[in-house]
């Protein structure tokens, strides 16, 4: 299964972005292969609207399985990701990715 957090950084101990559609780094941590691998989502900082509509773009490029983040997206990125049979979970505010991960393990965040 292939789960993908918003982040600041990319590594384990970097710390989740809440922002779904501005999020610098999609990490994508792969439990089959135990592997974390990178998108660099950082050219979204310059547009003036649409950024989470191009996040969308960049998640059905990657197709995870699981989505976790802060806020969670906005409507119409939501609304993009719909058609993207991802579960998405919320709520993950100021944790690393290892964190996340781990609440997300015990049932902690939200699903949205």
């Amino acid at each position: 299964m292939k789960i993908a957090f918003t982040s600041t950084g990319k590594t384990w101990d970097s710390i989740m972005d809440s922002r779904f559609g501005r999020t610098e780094f999609i990490v994508v941590y792969n439990e089959e292969t135990k592997e974390l691998e990178v998108v660099d989502n950082s050219a979204v900082k310059n547009e003036a609207h649409g950024a989470g509509t191009a996040t969308a773009q960049k998640m059905y490029e990657i197709k995870p399985n699981v989505l976790i983040t802060g806020n969670g997206p906005g409507e119409t990125a939501a609304t993009a990701l719909k058609n993207l049979n991802m579960k998405i979970y919320v709520d993950a505010h100021n944790l690393t990715l290892e964190q996340a991960y781990e609440s997300y393990r015990n049932g902690a965040l939200t699903e949205i």
